[in-house]
């Protein structure tokens, strides 16, 4: 099956820091003009012809970028929850940028695998991966030849081993059962 990621356009996180909102309110931001802008774009390339849905992360900024991409290709949506992006706190609780940031930089100083003895909030890289499968699978074996895939920079990592995924840039991979999903990459 070919998949073809999206990372989601770039995000405009004024109204949801205006709010005050933290940890997983956070993923409540939506587009900034330069990501709707992204969006119209992406929704006409190439590399869509022929996929036959989208599949898309809850997050507001994949949903909204799926739905300017399905605008413009004519093509359904399909919420997948377990696309979202990777967790730096699977509590859900984290109160602010500092604490995020040492989130990330623990994350990063262990490459994504927590140590041994100890317990990570952060999702690990193996985590990650094993919710992804499923997911992915469960396409395959549905019989889908190409799909379109809008989520996340670190998925997008994961299945393509790129470190940084470009916003609204299409990634196109091979997907079987056999797909070697990578580990911690800089």
């Amino acid at each position: 099956m070919k998949l073809v990621l999206i990372r989601h356009g770039a995000v405009d996180y004024t109204p949801v820091n205006v709010r005050g909102f933290i940890g997983h309110g956070r993923d409540l931001a939506p587009l900034s003009e330069e990501g709707i802008h992204q969006a119209e774009r992406v929704a006409h390339a190439p590399e869509l012809a022929g996929c036959q849905l989208i599949l898309a992360s809850p997050y507001t900024r994949a949903m909204q970028t799926a739905a300017i991409i399905s605008r413009g290709t004519g093509l359904d949506i399909h919420v997948e929850v377990d696309l979202h992006e990777w967790l730096p706190d699977k509590t859900y609780r984290y109160l602010n940028y500092s604490e995020l940031d040492a989130l990330r930089d623990g994350y990063a100083r262990a490459h994504g695998v927590c140590p041994p003895g100890t317990t990570c909030r952060w999702e690990t890289v193996d985590e990650m991966n094993e919710r992804l499968k499923p997911v992915l699978d469960r396409w395959l074996y549905k019989g889908f030849q190409r799909l379109a895939m809008v989520c996340h920079g670190m998925v997008i990592s994961r299945l393509t081993g790129i470190a940084q995924a470009e916003h609204c840039t299409p990634y196109v991979i091979d997907y079987d059962e056999h797909h070697r999903f990578h580990g911690f990459v800089t």
